[in-house]
């Protein structure tokens, strides 16, 4: 273990660093934090749902959830530092874009108040197009799983 608490060879990204992975901004970046990165490997990052996110005013009145589309974003927000960061693309001007999306299975609600935990790896790493699982959950409950492609450009 490292001094932080983490396994050695991972790493922790607060917002300053996910800033740099991505070019996502408010409203639409939907990771808080990074508390487990393995280049190469997966990716482990929260996503704090709060009762202020602009989505819940719509979705649904009386009774919030996150939408399962924005899940999935989420996913793929920390594929792509994932990606970013196993590729040595930061500051290169390359962007991760969605390719396609695959068995996307929504298993229970996400309300305000949760932490969302993000967790995506790689099923296949190219130069230009990577595949990725995810899988979303709240307190060990998996809310969401998916696998999706994207493109390095």
């Amino acid at each position: 273990m490292s001094e932080n608490g983490t396994a050695e060879g991972s790493a922790v990204y607060d917002i300053p660093r996910i800033l740099q992975a991505l070019p996502h901004r408010y409203p639409m970046l939907l990771v808080d934090r990074v508390v487990d990165l393995r280049k190469g490997e997966e990716i482990t990052a929260i996503k704090a749902v709060t009762f202020n996110e602009g989505f819940f005013q719509g979705h649904f009145p009386g009774r919030p959830i996150m939408p399962g589309v924005l899940q999935v974003e989420a996913l793929a927000q920390a594929a792509g530092i994932l990606a970013v960061e196993t590729l040595d693309l930061a500051g290169s001007g390359k962007l991760v874009y969605f390719m396609a999306i695959e068995e996307a299975k929504f298993r229970a609600p996400v309300e305000p108040g949760v932490l969302l935990q993000l967790k995506t790896g790689f099923v296949q790493q190219r130069a230009r197009v990577c595949k990725f699982w995810g899988e979303a959950s709240v307190d060990g409950k998996i809310t969401c799983n998916v696998n999706f492609t994207a493109m390095i450009a």
